[in-house]
Order: structure tokens, then C-alpha cells, then sequence
């Protein structure tokens, strides 16, 4: 079932919903009691603590008021972000209903990333309907330790290694949780000092172009209600992007500042799919975020997704190009209209985009291996029958997430 945006009832008449995400468990903490002295006696403050998802146990604890109830559950399986929507998404439901409860704040533990999580609460049906029938998402508050934050968000230690694995082969790097949170933020909530000015402006540079619509405050000095009055009307608020959605939400600055720099690469040509495969490692080395589809010759008929954060890398597969569809039934009105306004008389909708902000790798040097990449006049010449016989690296990399948030619209929502 699909469910648009028009369908859920206006948000007034509906319970407000704060996330607050971080790497940091102590400064998530901190930042959620602030959210919840806005009204202490009816914001229920939920938060479940995955510190021992190793022995399959997982503690979830709501407060409201002065009333703290805690819970141990037990991990049916190793896939924690569905264990936790089983049950959080019934707990939000009953808590939405009660009417001594005006707000719901959600303490992410450090492992979670607000983005599945409100996947869930619109496509995820409990007792027939989703949650956002019932709670409207107000923001999505991200801290950010000024200090450690830029160095977690290039580098490529994994979440197990710091012991915030979210299952036992659980492979997310600090690294794509640390950007993934960031990015999916309406409002970033700073914390502590940088080691100098110049990390403070590269932090702040890389921010401004990962969620350039967000505004930042301290935690020192933190006025919640003033920082959620900034964020602008068209802030996403938990709507998530699927892979044919906007690359560039916000419209982030394409100007270098203080070193960090925002490429937007597009060809309509296609990847040999060998050459892409050894300039990948451009994306990796001095990179914070690149997002973006792709297709390659030897697969003409698939969309490819890329995401990268700093060391990690994942490929996916995005469902086909609408060139390659008859019926286009059931596409929602943004896939349709970017389809017109891109459409070429030979690719149709086939087309490269990838996005990469880079804070120490050169961006010329990017673009360049990026278009190297593509097709030659003789490749191309040769046709699809010459492509389907190129080796394709990517032909098996693919992931079929358990949570997928970006499933292909052709498929419908599950």
C-alpha cells in the first residue's frame, strides 16, 4: 500500500513528535531533556538503550512527568531496528492517544538513525494505518561534538569496533551513521569546542552543505523553542528521500569554503563498468558524503544507487529506468515530472548524477576520474550487445537492506 502525504490528518490534530539523534550518547541525552522541560508534565520522553544488543536484550524506558517505566526486551532476531519498530511504533501509537501526553520525544540511541525510523512511521502499519496518522513528525534534532564529529564523519572505523553495533553483523561505519544523521537533521545542535577555529568553520562548511536548509545552535545556551522556529517551512521533517528524490535538498552552496567543496557530477553516457569501479576509490579518500544514481553499459536497464561517508561505501539497485516502462501507473508525480523535465530522445531518463562533498580531496581530480569512467565515442558506438560482454563489478554488489527505506517506487511501499 501507498500512502501519500495528503492522506494523514493535519498536524494539529496530531500528537508533535521530536527525534533527537547523535553519535554521543551523554549530548543526545542532554538535548532530549532540554526538548522535554518545554513541558514536563506532558511530554513523554522515550529512549531504548542498545548497549546490550550483544546478548540480545535491548531496555526501553519512557518518562513522563515523574513517572519512569522501563522495560527489557528480548530480540526475536538480529535485525534491531526491526525489533525496535515492533515495538516502539505500538508504544508511540498508545502514547499519542493518551490525553495527558501534548509531545512525544524520541531519544535515538547512538546506533539508530532517524531516517528508518521515520521510514517507519509512514509506511509501517500498525492495526491497519501508519503512525503518522497519529503523530506529526515536529523535527529531527542532530548533535554534533565539534570536536570529534568532522574526524567520525570522514574516517572508517565501523560502529562494532566502538561497540555501537546494532546486531551482530551489523558492517555501518561511525562514519555513515555520523553523516547519515547529520543529513537527515531539520536542526543541528552543536556541542562542545572545536580544537581550533579552522575545525569549527571545516565542520560547519561540511554541515552547510550535507543539510543546508538546518539552523545551528549551542547546546550551551540552547533555546529550543527559538532554534525550531528557524527551520524553514519546507524542511523535511522525516520525509524520506527515495532513490530518484532530490540530490540537492536545500540547494547547498557549490562554493569552496575553507577547503570544502560541493561537486555535482552529470553525463548523460554511461559508466564502463570497470573504470568506475577503480575510480570509486576517488570517493573514499578526503571525502565526507557522495550520494547519487548511476547506470553502467553492461546493466542498461538498471538504475544504481551509490552512497558513501567517509571510508564506507554501499551500491544498490534503484529499480529500472522508466525508459525501459511501459506502465507508469502508480509513480508518484515528483518521479513523473522529473522524467519529463530530463527526458532525452536517446537515453529517455537514463543518467548520471552524484553529488560529493569533499573536504581534502581535489574536486577537479574527481570530476576527472568520474569522466574517464564513461563511455568512449568508439564504446558507445559499439552498442549494447559490445556493452553486456564487459566484466561488471558491480553486477554483485548490491544490498537488499532489511529496513530499505528507498524501495523502488514501481514495487510500491511495503
Amino acid at each position: 500500500m501507498s500512502i501519500e502525504v495528503g492522506m494523514f490528518t493535519d498536524p494539529s490534530d496530531r500528537t508533535p513528535l521530536l527525534l533527537v539523534a547523535g553519535l554521543r550518547e551523554s549530548q543526545v541525552a542532554e538535548a532530549a531533556e532540554v526538548a522535554r522541560l518545554r513541558d514536563p508534565s506532558g511530554t513523554a520522553l522515550v529512549h531504548a538503550d542498545l548497549r546490550s544488543v550483544a546478548e540480545g536484550v535491548v531496555r526501553r524506558e519512557v518518562r513522563h512527568g515523574d513517572h519512569v517505566d522501563s522495560h527489557v526486551l528480548e530480540l526475536a532476531h538480529g535485525c534491531v531496528s526491526c525489533t525496535l519498530r515492533e515495538d516502539l511504533l505500538p508504544l508511540l501509537r498508545r502514547l499519542a492517544a493518551a490525553p495527558d501526553i501534548n509531545c512525544i520525544v524520541i531519544r535515538l540511541d547512538p546506533a539508530l538513525e532517524p531516517e528508518a525510523i521515520c521510514w517507519a512511521l509512514r509506511h509501517v502499519e500498525v492495526d491497519g494505518r501508519p503512525l503518522l496518522t497519529d503523530v506529526a513528525i515536529e523535527a529531527v534534532l542532530t548533535t554534533v561534538d565539534l570536536e570529534t564529529w568532522l574526524p567520525d564523519a570522514s574516517g572508517e572505523e565501523e560502529l562494532a569496533e566502538r561497540g555501537l553495533g546494532g546486531s551482530a553483523d551489523d558492517e555501518r561505519t561511525v562514519a555513515q551513521v555520523a553523516v547519515g544523521q547529520a543529513e537527515f537533521a531539520d536542526a543541528i545542535v552543536l556541542v562542545g569546542a572545536a580544537e581550533d577555529r579552522w575545525q569549527r568553520v571545516r565542520t560547519e562548511a561540511v554541515l552547510a552543505r550535507l543539510t543546508p536548509s538546518a539552523p545551528l545552535a549551542h547546546l550551551d545556551d540552547l533555546d529550543l523553542p527559538a532554534l525550531l522556529a528557524r527551520i524553514p517551512e519546507d524542511s523535511r521533517r522525516g520525509e524520506v528521500d527515495g532513490p530518484h528524490g532530490r540530490l540537492l535538498r536545500g540547494q547547498p552552496s557549490l562554493d569552496t569554503d575553507a577547503g570544502v567543496a560541493t561537486v555535482l557530477f552529470e553525463e548523460r553516457r554511461p559508466f564502463h563498468p570497470k573504470r568506475l569501479h577503480e575510480a570509486v576509490d576517488m570517493l573514499l579518500d578526503g571525502v565526507v558524503r557522495t550520494r547519487g544514481r548511476f547506470w553502467v553499459a553492461s546493466q542498461p536497464d538498471d538504475s544504481l544507487w551509490l552512497e558513501s561517508a567517509g571510508g564506507g561505501l554501499a551500491v544498490a539497485h534503484a529499480g529500472p529506468w522508466l525508459a525501459t516502462v511501459d506502465d507508469w501507473d502508480g509513480l508518484s508525480d515528483d518521479r513523473r515530472l522529473r522524467a519529463a523535465l530530463t527526458w532525452d530522445d536517446y537515453y529517455g531518463d537514463r543518467m548520471n548524477e552524484l553529488v560529493v562533498i569533499a573536504h581534502e580531496a581535489d574536486p577537479h581530480e574527481i570530476v576527472r576520474a568520474l569522466r574517464d569512467a564513461v563511455l568512449t565515442d568508439d564504446e558507445l558506438a559499439a552498442g549494447e550487445q559490445e556493452w553486456a560482454q564487459y566484466p561488471d563489478p558491480f553486477a554483485d554488489w548490491r544490498t537488499e537492506p532489511c529496513a530499505e527505506p528507498a524501495e523502488s517506487e514501481l514495487k510500491g511501499n511495503q
